[in-house]
């Protein structure tokens, strides 16, 4: 019998994250200060993060961080995650490609976002801290960060993209379920949210809006700091548990990646899969194609401008050296909540530049009719998000069919979509549209 699934044994787990920063040829650009437009330094952090994730956020030297035993052992309650060989989607498509997918919709909140979470709350709970807040655009991260909190016993407030607060009843209802206090954004209970409605009063909302009330909120909160789903350093750093992961399982399999695909929005789940993988390009000259997927109509990497720029629309966040479309950019209402973001993160942004990465940008129906056909082959319904990889996938392998190459493809199966059935209501329905940027 031919095996389709392979896992590590808890004693097999990676033991330490990845900085791909320190392998870097060409460093990123430094974050600046927004007050002085000095280079930022981890203090200047401390009132937002805790202390250790702030340190492993300008850390460019270190290139492996030791994993806690408190995390690790959270970890092994879903971790590791299966490498799948997909079966069904070669026979669909007929290609000689080998295609494989690492799942992480198997994790307790659906998705890679507990990768980050965990970490995230244990190194509050480690600083004395009672309550943190955080943005969530569909809601993984949102879900993730509830859980998590709740782990470290935490309390947790939430800002949920407006637009999607409306379109994903149930990931709000999955973090009320896990003990947090979710809150529309953009809303009444910040000064940036009070800005941002009089100027716009039928404002929908972004992941922009969304970190500016988190932030303010954690700054007018005692014993409160802010986490983040995505974009920053340590965030990636921590997801790269994905990739180191894969690349075991890819060796029992017997096979390497010739290319390796993930959706795109801030960049946690695609650096994640990507650069432990990406390491063997820089040290060891292999040949791997690396695409991230982005939606047509928030397309940072493939039509955003290189420079500074703020992560929020308030201003509140560092300026980052980043592929930005601007941070008062107002994405269209796609039904890929996770993937509204104006910016690509730092690290990103410097491996686009130097050609070590590649962007797609991709059309909603497109995704959505690519997620159908992945849910018919291998049986399971992905988020609208991770619908962007496969697509990009399905793409890659239908190129490989033309050219009659059998190349290896490993894609992210970043989450699964089964609270986001609406959506796809609204696709069958034939209700839903395309946006392009």
């Amino acid at each position: 019998m031919r095996q389709k699934r392979y896992f590590l044994q808890e004693s097999d787990l990676p033991r330490q994250w990845y900085n791909i920063q320190a392998d870097m040829k060409n460093k990123p650009m430094q974050m600046l200060n927004p007050a002085t437009h000095e280079p930022l330094k981890a203090e200047d952090l401390y009132p937002i993060f805790a202390e250790e994730l702030c340190r492993q956020e300008l850390d460019t030297t270190c290139r492996w961080t030791e994993i806690p035993e408190e995390v690790l052992q959270m970890y092994t309650y879903y971790r590791s995650t299966p490498l799948v060989r997909a079966y069904g989607l070669e026979k669909e498509l007929d290609t000689p490609a080998h295609i494989y997918f690492k799942n992480e919709s198997v994790s307790p909140v659906g998705s890679h976002k507990l990768n980050s979470a965990i970490p995230q709350a244990y190194y509050c709970k480690k600083e004395g801290v009672r309550n943190v807040t955080t943005e969530t655009g569909a809601g993984q991260w949102g879900t993730a960060l509830s859980y998590a909190a709740k782990a470290f016993g935490l309390e947790a407030a939430v800002y949920q993209v407006k637009i999607s607060y409306e379109q994903k009843p149930y990931r709000k209802s999955m973090m009320q379920v896990f003990g947090a206090q979710v809150t529309p954004s953009p809303s009444m209970s910040t000064r940036a949210g009070k800005d941002i409605l009089t100027r716009t009063p039928n404002h929908q909302g972004s992941l922009g809006t969304a970190i500016s009330e988190a932030i303010e909120l954690a700054r007018m909160t005692p014993d409160c700091k802010y986490t983040l789903g995505s974009v920053m350093n340590h965030v990636t750093l921590h997801q790269t548990i994905i990739g180191l992961e894969a690349e075991k399982q890819m060796e029992m399999a017997g096979e390497y990646p010739d290319v390796v695909i993930a959706c795109f929005g801030g960049g946690s789940n695609f650096g994640g899969i990507s650069f432990p993988f990406l390491r063997h390009n820089i040290l060891d000259g292999k040949k791997t194609r690396f695409v991230a997927a982005e939606p047509a109509s928030c397309p940072k990497l493939t039509k955003g401008q290189f420079g500074y720029d703020f992560g929020d629309e308030s201003g509140y966040t560092p300026l980052l050296p980043m592929f930005t479309l601007g941070h008062d950019f107002a994405p269209a209402n796609i039904h890929a909540g996770g993937l509204r973001y104006h910016g690509a993160g730092v690290i990103a942004s410097q491996l686009l530049k130097d050609g070590l990465i590649e962007a797609v940008d991709i059309m909603q129906l497109d995704t959505f009719k690519a997620g159908c056909m992945f849910a018919k082959a291998e049986g399971i319904i992905p988020a609208p998000e991770s619908c962007h990889a496969i697509a990009a996938t399905i793409q890659e392998a239908l190129r490989c069919k033309y050219e009659g190459k059998s190349e290896v493809l490993l894609f992210n199966l970043s989450g699964h979509g089964l609270v986001d059935m609406a959506s796809y209501d609204q696709y069958l329905a034939g209700n839903l549209v395309n946006f392009s940027y």
